[in-house]
C-alpha cells in the first residue's frame, strides 16, 4: 500500500511481507527535507518497528555532489537508528551512486545489509 507518492520520493507499507519501503528518486534537496521527514515519521508510526523491515530502495538515486555526502551519511545513520527489525539498502543502478552508498555505509555503524535489487530483499 503506497502511503506517500511525491515527485522526489515514495513510501509504502507492505503488510504481507512486514516491510516499509522508502524509494528516493534523484536526490532529496534541502527544501524537500522537512516534508520528507514528516512523511517518513507518519509512515513509520503506522507499523511496529520491531516486527518490520525497513527497505531503502536507492535504485533511482543519483550520485550526490561531494559536499552532500555528509548528509547522506547522517541519513543512513538515522535510518539505522529507527529501531526496525532489519534495515536493507537496495543498491542504486548508478555505479557512482553505488560506490557512494558503499563508502557511506562503511563509515557508519551500519548493521543492516545491501541488496542488489528489490527482488533480492527476501532472498
Amino acid at each position: 500500500m503506497i502511503v506517500v507518492d511525491k515527485k522526489k520520493y515514495k513510501m509504502a507499507i507492505h503488510e504481507t511481507n512486514k516491510e516499509v519501503h522508502i524509494q528516493v528518486h534523484g536526490l532529496i534537496r534541502e527544501a524537500d527535507a522537512d516534508s520528507y521527514l514528516v512523511d517518513l515519521q507518519e509512515t513509520i508510526d503506522k507499523v511496529s518497528r520491531k516486527d518490520y523491515k525497513f527497505v531503502v530502495d536507492a535504485t533511482h538515486q543519483t550520485p550526490v555532489p561531494s559536499k552532500v555526502v555528509p548528509q547522506l551519511e547522517q541519513t543512513m545513520q538515522f535510518y539505522t537508528g529507527l529501531g526496525f527489525k532489519e534495515v536493507i539498502v537496495v543498491n542504486p543502478s548508478s555505479k557512482i551512486a553505488q560506490v557512494q552508498i558503499r563508502n557511506v555505509l562503511e563509515r557508519i555503524e551500519f548493521s543492516g545489509r545491501i541488496a542488489k535489487n528489490v527482488s533480492d530483499i527476501n532472498a
